[in-house]
């Protein structure tokens, strides 16, 4: 599945964008932000698109020149919700995107395709306290606070947003 917004094609990861994934995931500023790693090589950034970006509802974010600047999925919430169907979605945005809302962009083409063709009842998201960005790009897609959790690998605080179908 391939999606495109006004700037942005929302694509399938391949094996070929381990060089331009490692660009951007090298970043200190990145990753842990986001709860990972910093990739250390082109060589890590294959495995990591082999291991954790090639599932059927993980998607690269690139700009309409197919450069990729970051990315989002959609995954089963079962680990924070009992309503069958519920999902989370996670994202990264390289660090010279931030600010220019590609992330809100890309948030809502998943919303729409997560409730109008998945029929998902409701989408939740998280985001650590330090990242206050995420947090703004979660408020600006219609996401409420739900709840916080100490998030036992990292022992950090991490907050769930979550968003109704209808947006209630």
């Amino acid at each position: 599945m391939r999606f495109e917004t006004n700037r942005l094609i929302l694509r399938p990861w391949s094996i070929q964008d381990a060089v331009d994934l490692y660009q951007q995931a090298k970043n200190p500023n990145v990753g842990p932000m986001a709860g990972w790693p910093v990739h250390t090589s082109v060589e890590n950034s294959k495995e990591i698109i082999e291991k954790y970006l090639s599932g059927p509802l993980t998607y690269a974010i690139c700009l309409k020149d197919n450069k990729i600047i970051g990315s989002i999925e959609l995954q089963d919430a079962n680990h924070l919700s009992q309503e069958i169907g519920e999902l989370e979605i996670g994202y990264w945005i390289g660090q010279e995107y931030w600010g220019n809302e590609y992330t809100v962009e890309a948030m809502k083409c998943l919303i729409q395709y997560a409730f109008d063709e998945l029929e998902s009842p409701g989408l939740w998201c998280g985001y650590y306290d330090e990242n206050h960005k995420s947090k703004r790009v979660m408020e600006k897609c219609g996401f409420m606070y739900h709840h916080s959790e100490k998030e036992f690998k990292e022992k950090k605080n991490i907050n769930y947003m979550y968003l109704k179908k209808g947006g209630s």
